[in-house]
């Protein structure tokens, strides 16, 4: 994992050094997939899909009527992303900021749109040559009057449970503006936190086993990878609680303000998540302690074994010392029961003192 990890750090790729500032080129740690366009429309009465083969095509769908949701998957084409924000009055350093997958998460204001971007968080199943962990992958979100355009980095479907709720009519997606589906994205991708730190905190569940009972470098490995991975998590979600908090306190004409109470229960779950991320940071602390106390205390088992058994041969190095000196008058030496009574004498000494030790339990 540590890696896998040094890898996406080093693959950042700044191909807008020395570049003007609102220059559309890719910024991330991944090669940048081909843009797939697609859009949907929908009103109370029904819903539509269509997809394109480029930006021209795909704002001849444009529905004023009622609501589109347009999808940008892959940012490979910097030029055609810039066609599609001009078409919709988008700021040239926004569509930077959207390029960017190196930002921290926030909630711009303009004149005439919402910018939002945020890190969806994705568990990453273990396989035959990487270790489990999360990904990450920037989404945009821009809320204009009528129309709501996202914006991911890689293939996929992050967003299906939100398409199937459109094209089915179920619940109040229908009947709500933009910045209900708005709310409804980023309230998917803030779920999804969830997911991801209960699969850490089963992870954690088992270090604080492996603590007490592993001492090597691979214990000290993993418990760092996944400290590693904690840390990264916190650096997506605390900046999106405080995005979030503004976008409470905004007063826009594009939210409107039957959105308030969804906007807390979106504000709590940040918060929420947050909070869990921190607890995850001061459970990892406290295993690495309960680590190095079980380390500790195994070496000072260790310790007091060798000393009881130094203490046990000081004296009966002391005699076998004094018998050792090659004098040549000394009167035990002639004896015929010398050499047992030697013998007796050290067995009761030591036999004397692992007495004692066992009386005073410290052995």
């Amino acid at each position: 994992m540590v890696s896998a990890m040094r890898k996406r750090r080093d693959a950042v790729r700044r191909n807008d050094l020395g570049l003007p500032p609102g220059t559309p080129v890719y910024v991330g740690d991944r090669e940048p997939t081909k843009m797939r366009l697609s859009v949907i429309g929908y009103d109370p009465i029904g819903s539509w899909t269509r997809t394109a083969p480029d930006v021209e095509e795909l704002l001849r769908y444009r529905n004023p009527g009622g609501v589109n949701w347009i999808n940008v998957n892959g940012l490979k084409d910097g030029e055609a992303i810039s066609r599609l924000a001009e078409a919709y009055g988008i700021h040239p350093l926004t569509v930077e900021d959207i390029l960017n997958t190196e930002h921290r998460p926030k909630i711009e204001e303009f004149d005439d749109y919402l910018f939002i971007t945020l890190k969806a968080i994705t568990w990453r199943e273990a396989g035959a040559e990487e270790a489990g962990g999360a990904d990450y992958e920037q989404i945009s979100i821009i809320l204009t009057r009528d129309t709501v355009i996202t914006f991911q980095e890689v293939p996929g479907d992050s967003f299906d449970p939100i398409r199937k709720r459109i094209e089915s009519g179920a619940g109040r997606i229908r009947k709500m503006g933009p910045d209900y589906l708005a709310y409804g994205l980023a309230d998917s991708i803030i779920d999804s936190y969830f997911i991801v730190l209960d699969r850490l905190g089963t992870q954690l569940e088992t270090y604080e086993t492996r603590a007490l009972e592993e001492s090597g470098t691979r214990f000290m490995r993993d418990i760092q990878c996944v400290k590693q991975e904690i840390v990264r998590m916190r650096r997506s979600i605390w900046p999106l609680r405080e995005s979030v908090s503004a976008l409470l306190r905004l007063e826009s004409e594009l939210v409107s303000a039957e959105m308030a109470p969804f906007l807390k229960d979106l504000h709590d779950n940040t918060v929420q998540a947050a909070e869990t991320v921190e607890n995850y940071r001061e459970l990892i602390a406290g295993v690495l302690e309960v680590n190095l106390s079980a380390i500790s205390n195994r070496m000072n088992e260790i310790m007091k074994v060798l000393t009881i058994i130094s203490t046990i041969f000081i004296p009966l190095t002391f005699i076998a010392g004094v018998y050792g000196m090659n004098f040549r008058f000394m009167p035990e030496l002639e004896s015929r029961w010398g050499y047992p009574a030697v013998w007796g004498a050290m067995g009761l000494i030591a036999g004397g003192m692992i007495a004692f030790f066992k009386k005073r339990k410290w052995w």
